[in-house]
C-alpha cells in the first residue's frame, strides 16, 4: 500500500507529495519547494522515514509545481518524468517565477515522457497514468487503484477545478477531462490529492463539485 505524505511549499501553497510504500522506495510529485527549510522539511521526511526517492513526476510544468525540480534532482539524481506536452513549460519556468519576484533555478531539461496509459513503478507499488489536458496540454494525474488514491495536480481540487485562463489552458478540453474521463474512470472511494488546497474523495466531489457535471459548462461559451 502508498503511504502519502503532503507538504504545502512556496507563496501560492503548492503541494507536493512524497508516495511510499513498505519497499522504502519513493516517488516525489510536484516539488514547489521555494526556499531552503522547505527542502530542509522534504529532505528531514525521507531521511527519517529511511526512504530512497528513485523517480520526480510532475502532474504538469507551471512553474509553481516545479520550482524544486533541480534541487530534487540535484540532491537525489534521479530522473524526471513529464508529459512532453510540457516540456516547454519547464524551459520559460524561471522566467514565470521572476515575475511573481520569486528565485528558482532552471529545472533539468533532461526528462522522460509519460502519457496515457503508462504505468509509473516504484518499489512494490505502480501508478496509472491518465492525460488531463484543460489546466495545461500537457496535465496528468497518478492514479493507484491499489491503494485507492489519485494525484490530481491542477486537474482537479475540492470543490474546483484548476484555472483554464493561461495561454496553455483549454475549457473545451477541461469539460472533457473532468466529465468524460475523471468522474467516468475513477471510483467513489478514491481519495484525490490535489495540487493546492486539502484532500477530498471522488465521492465527495462527484455529489458536490459542479466542474464534474456537465451542465456546469455548458454556461462556457466555448
Amino acid at each position: 500500500m502508498i503511504t502519502v505524505k503532503q507538504f504545502y511549499f512556496n507563496d501560492l501553497r503548492e503541494c507536493c507529495y512524497v508516495l511510499s510504500d513498505e519497499s522504502g522506495e519513493c516517488v516525489i510529485v510536484d516539488p514547489g519547494i521555494s526556499r531552503k527549510r522547505e527542502g530542509e522539511r522534504l529532505q528531514q521526511y525521507i531521511a527519517e522515514n529511511q526512504l530512497k526517492p528513485v523517480k520526480l513526476l510532475c502532474t504538469h510544468g507551471h512553474f509553481d509545481h516545479v520550482m524544486g525540480n533541480r534541487f530534487i534532482t540535484d540532491t537525489y539524481n534521479i530522473p524526471t518524468y513529464i508529459h512532453p506536452a510540457d516540456k516547454d513549460l519547464l524551459k520559460v519556468a524561471k522566467a514565470t517565477s521572476q515575475l511573481f519576484e520569486i528565485h528558482i533555478e532552471d529545472p533539468s531539461l533532461d526528462t522522460i515522457d509519460i502519457n496515457e496509459g503508462d504505468v509509473v513503478t516504484f518499489g512494490n507499488s505502480s501508478l496509472q497514468v491518465i492525460s488531463t489536458p484543460g489546466h495545461t496540454w500537457g496535465s496528468v494525474l497518478f492514479y493507484s487503484p491499489e491503494s485507492k488514491i489519485c494525484i490530481t495536480g491542477d486537474t482537479l481540487f475540492a470543490g474546483n477545478c484548476g484555472r483554464t485562463d493561461l495561454p496553455e489552458g483549454d475549457s473545451r478540453a477541461m469539460c472533457d477531462s473532468l466529465v468524460g474521463k475523471v468522474a467516468r474512470l475513477i471510483p467513489h472511494d478514491t481519495t484525490i490529492y490535489p495540487g493546492h488546497g486539502p484532500e477530498s474523495t471522488m465521492l465527495e466531489e462527484l455529489a458536490h463539485n459542479p466542474y464534474l457535471r456537465k451542465d456546469t459548462w455548458l454556461r462556457f461559451d466555448f
